[in-house]
């Protein structure tokens, strides 16, 4: 993301729409928003006390309305500072910088019939898919998985709207989804679509793969960011400077805080954009975007979630 291309908003809307989620609603500064389709998310710039951090959010509202922007965030348990600062920091009127829209989690919209498994705040992007599919009348299913304690966003109003083509699971209630059944017997040509926790992604994964059902009909998304690790040194050969990147920290952050551009959409290891030639040590990879070969060859690492292995990484940057 590139500081020329950040937006200006207003936060002009905060609701609390379940007790772990946050729903902020924001407004352009000057001129009108960027047109966005359906499963596109923004990144969200916000100035800690002790570091910057960028963080991804699915764009919720009806893509045929971009007049305002709406995002959701979760409160993370073992959140790095992101989510705390949206939920304790961020008030009403006040100004964010966000990146324009991105799309890595577009509608397949050639599928026969669209699975959506929604997993907590995973709902998010599928509001946006949603006023699509009923404006086309295309067929659906909606999943929901999650705990009324804690998520649970919109599931009274979507089950309103959508009747038997919404089924929620709250596992405090102790309803739970069977993967296996909702994907057998679907006729051939659905898509399937994942977004929310890894356990939740991978179970879905993995239940497609048993059943035989072709990986290009598999959809997911998941911005849990970048995981803590070791601290390392990192050096940039054409550079010629070394940087210190904490435990708390990823490698992009790092870059980012030393003022190296490099280019990102989704900080989450999928897009690919953010991708860096490594001319020196070994790579703990965490991405999923690299092939097999790619990461057994230890000279690329995707750094808003990969590490170094060891004490230290040679970058040709």
């Amino acid at each position: 993301m590139s500081t020329i291309d950040q937006i200006d908003v207003k936060v002009v809307a905060i609701e609390q729409v379940a007790p772990m989620i946050k729903a902020f609603t924001l407004e352009p500064l000057k001129g009108e928003l960027t047109p966005f389709s359906a499963g596109a998310h923004v990144v969200v710039e916000m100035d800690g006390s002790e570091q910057r951090y960028r963080n991804a959010y699915s764009l919720m509202s009806d893509p045929n309305d971009n007049r305002q922007y709406q995002i959701a965030v979760r409160l993370q348990e073992t959140s790095r500072g992101g989510s705390i600062y949206m939920h304790d920091q961020v008030a009403l009127g006040d100004e964010l910088k966000i990146s324009p829209p991105a799309n890595l989690f577009a509608p397949a919209w050639r599928a026969k019939k669209h699975i959506l498994f929604a997993g907590g705040v995973g709902i998010t992007p599928f509001l946006s898919y949603l006023p699509l599919f009923k404006q086309r009348e295309v067929e659906f299913e909606l999943h929901y998985l999650f705990r009324s304690h804690q998520t649970g966003a919109y599931s009274a109003e979507l089950a309103a709207e959508f009747g038997d083509q919404c089924c929620c699971y709250d596992a405090d209630q102790g309803k739970r989804c069977d993967i296996a059944e909702v994907m057998s017997g679907q006729p051939l040509g659905t898509h399937f679509y994942i977004c929310g926790p890894e356990s939740l992604i991978e179970a879905v994964r993995a239940t497609a793969e048993e059943m035989g059902i072709p990986a290009s009909a598999i959809h997911w998304e998941e911005f849990a960011g970048a995981k803590p690790g070791l601290p390392f040194k990192v050096e940039l050969s054409r550079q010629g400077i070394e940087l210190d990147v904490a435990a708390d920290s990823s490698l992009l952050e790092a870059l980012e805080g030393a003022e190296v551009d490099i280019p990102n959409l989704c900080r989450a290891g999928v897009c690919g954009q953010c991708v860096c030639n490594v001319t020196e040590g070994e790579v703990e990879h965490r991405d999923s975007y690299l092939s097999d070969t790619e990461k057994q060859s230890g000279q690329v690492i995707m750094p808003c979630v990969s590490r170094a292995a060891g004490g230290r990484l040679v970058l040709d940057i």
